[in-house]
C-alpha cells in the first residue's frame, strides 16, 4: 500500500513546490494566473506531469503554456532543492481541460432548467 501511496505524496510536494514558485518568484511576463490543479507521477517518481488552469483565449493560454515549458528546468531545479528522493522527476505541464468541460456542462445542464416558450400552453 506504501508503494501506491507515495507517487501521490511526492506528487502534492511537486505540486506545492510549483505553485510557490509561480506565485512568488517566475517572472516570465507570458505566464500569468496559473492554477496548478493536480499533478501526475510516474510509478517511478522520474516523470511529473502538472495539469494548470489558464484563463483567457486561446493564443494567451499557448503563450502561458509555452512560458512554461520553458522554465520547466528551474521547476525542476527548485523541486530537487526540497525533494530527498534518488531521482528528481521531469517536470512537464498540461491544460487541464476538466475545469473547462464542467463549466460546459453546466451551462448546458443551466439551458436546460430554463422554462421555453415555445408556443405550449397549460389548458
Amino acid at each position: 500500500m506504501a508503494l501506491r501511496r507515495r507517487p501521490e505524496q511526492v506528487g502534492e510536494v511537486v505540486r506545492q513546490i510549483v505553485a510557490e514558485a509561480l506565485l512568488h518568484e517566475i517572472r516570465d511576463p507570458r505566464i500569468g494566473l496559473v492554477t496548478v490543479t493536480r499533478v501526475e507521477m510516474s510509478p517511478d517518481l522520474s516523470h511529473a506531469r502538472l495539469f494548470v488552469v489558464v484563463p483567457g483565449t486561446p493564443d494567451e493560454r499557448e503563450a502561458v503554456m509555452k512560458g512554461l515549458a520553458n522554465a520547466a528546468g528551474f521547476f525542476r531545479s527548485k523541486v530537487a532543492k526540497v525533494l530527498a528522493t534518488r531521482i528528481t522527476p521531469g517536470i512537464a505541464f498540461s491544460l487541464d481541460r476538466g475545469v473547462e468541460h464542467a463549466a460546459k456542462i453546466d451551462a448546458i445542464l443551466a439551458g436546460l432548467r430554463e422554462p421555453t416558450d415555445g408556443g405550449e400552453s397549460a389548458s
